[in-house]
């Protein structure tokens, strides 16, 4: 092999390593849309809330189904029922069948005008299906540190009174009580429904 020819595979390596390092660097790869627990996937916090009908809802009780955990409250003016009503929109975009194995989770943050009642009536004008809790502030708060959630409340101008400002982020829980995906106040219908799909595909 004569030494032009060397240079010339020399040079093809290092341009196929140089691509090779882009494609791992820079290229996102194909799968989940949202953002990702990596594995090991930790573990949900199991918690228990009070639900309008007078029963406990138990997170751990929800095992085989994959749940969308989401906080917000009833007299939030854009945030929580935008996200709601995204929500439904991303269970209409599911088969029955996988729909079935999919359920949304309402936790409110602001248990001083939200009662399980209203956070169930709430959630009733998106999706009959969805489940809202409330509960006293000190089981409330145990739930909010499991899940980094952020809320303040602010002094409103209003007739609505105060506003709550929070975290506005849908957690995913799959099947197995594992902390999957979350998805950004931002994030298409779509999206949620890919990785919905994907995740169901797994087993849940």
């Amino acid at each position: 092999m004569d030494r032009k020819t060397l240079l010339v595979g020399l040079g093809s390596l290092v341009l196929i390593g140089m691509v090779a390092a882009w494609t791992v660097f820079f290229v996102k790869p194909a799968g989940f849309r949202g953002t990702i627990y990596t594995e090991p996937y930790p573990p949900a916090s199991d918690f228990t809330l009070a639900r309008a009908d007078g029963s406990r809802f138990q997170l751990s009780g929800m095992r085989g189904k994959v749940v969308l955990l989401f906080f917000g409250y009833t007299s939030c003016p854009d945030i929580c029922p935008t996200t709601l009503a995204e929500l439904n929109q991303a269970m209409k975009g599911l088969k029955a069948e996988e729909a079935a194995r999919v359920q949304v989770v309402f936790v409110t943050v602001d248990p001083g005008r939200d009662t399980p009642e209203r956070a169930q009536e709430y959630v009733n004008h998106f999706n009959p299906d969805f489940i809202g809790l409330s509960g006293p502030e000190e089981e409330l708060s145990k739930v909010w540190n499991a899940y980094g959630v952020f809320r303040e409340i602010v002094e409103g101008t209003s007739a609505a009174g105060y506003l709550v400002n929070h975290t506005a982020r849908v957690t995913l829980v799959d099947g197995n009580g594992n902390l999957r995906l979350s998805f950004g106040f931002d994030t298409p219908v779509e999206d949620i429904v890919h990785d919905l799909k994907l995740i169901l595909k797994e087993g849940g």
